[in-house]
């Protein structure tokens, strides 16, 4: 299923994706029981940062899963999206039931990887389907589940032509046929979208929304509106929890320095990035890292 990687540095583990052997590269589908029998709990329980998709849903039962640091609470008919480069850690296997997809990023073709925001890091990561959309998804989910378990009945090429297009429908209806979880916001703005992706590409230049309004040609108040509306939090904390993120990530998946760390996120010292970290979490950096690394032993 996965290949854990080798490196120089510990801290949390990135995971690669290996098909099994025979089955069509770039995909992968398992019942949570059998999870749960193929890979020790020990290890299902330890922060571990994937470079694939995870579809996770269930069929019975409840599950806790972990991703970037936060806790998301699974049950019947809800949806889970852990998307490449997100920390993920699994909780208690043993009361769940449900499908795992895998899935690699380049699996799916570009239109379906556009229309359904394959690749966009801020999408909801538990969704839950809209009102009369549930049988849908998961009737979209048994075709992948059926066609993937059917290897030999089609030429290999056939079936992974079969599972690309299933998948696909998957894909798309949890895009626009699912809300996140608990938000019921409306769908965001040109402002907020353009804001957001402003803040992805340049959070570790600058954490001043003044510069980012410059940048985007709008008033600093206009894009801190924008994000409350979509967001529901303000510009400046929007921007901080983007660092703080990445601080965690950082701190938790490598050995760097505080002081390189610091460098890499645009901080001038890293005295003024451990009272920037200390002051949003609560924390020292040194003392989330302990934290996290406590966690994985």
């Amino acid at each position: 299923m996965v290949k854990k990687r080798h490196g120089v540095e510990r801290g949390i583990p990135e995971i690669s994706f290996t098909a099994p052997a025979g089955t069509p590269a770039g995909v992968e589908v398992l019942s949570l029981d059998d999870l749960r029998d193929r890979v020790p709990a020990e290890r299902l329980s330890v922060p571990q940062r994937p470079d694939f998709h995870h579809l996770i849903t269930l069929t019975g039962g409840s599950l806790w899963h972990t991703v970037d640091f936060t806790a998301y609470a699974l049950d019947p008919g809800s949806w889970l999206w852990v998307r490449p480069g997100q920390v993920q850690q699994w909780g208690d296997l043993t009361r769940a039931q449900g499908t795992l997809i895998l899935f690699r990023q380049d699996f799916l073709d570009p239109a379906t990887t556009a229309s359904a925001r394959i690749e966009d890091p801020h999408a909801p990561i538990l969704r839950r389907p809209l009102l009369g959309d549930e049988a849908a998804l998961r009737l979209a989910a048994d075709h992948v589940t059926i066609e993937f378990h059917a290897l030999g009945h089609l030429p290999l090429e056939i079936h992974t032509a079969a599972l690309r297009h299933l998948l696909a429908v998957l894909v798309l209806r949890l895009a626009h046929l699912t809300a996140p979880a608990g938000s019921p916001a409306p769908e965001p703005d040109a402002t907020y979208l353009r804001f957001r992706d402003a803040v992805e590409e340049d959070f570790a230049r600058t954490r001043r929304v003044e510069d980012y309004a410059d940048m985007l040609g709008y008033s600093p108040r206009t894009l801190s509106r924008a994000t409350l509306a979509a967001a529901g939090l303000g510009g400046k904390e929007f921007i901080d929890r983007r660092v703080v993120l990445e601080a965690k990530r950082l701190l938790a998946h490598s050995d760097q320095t505080a002081a390189r760390i610091a460098d890499r996120l645009g901080f001038s010292s890293a005295t003024h990035f451990s009272k920037y970290f200390h002051h949003r979490t609560g924390q020292t950096p040194i003392a989330f890292r302990d934290t996290v690394r406590h966690t994985t032993k």
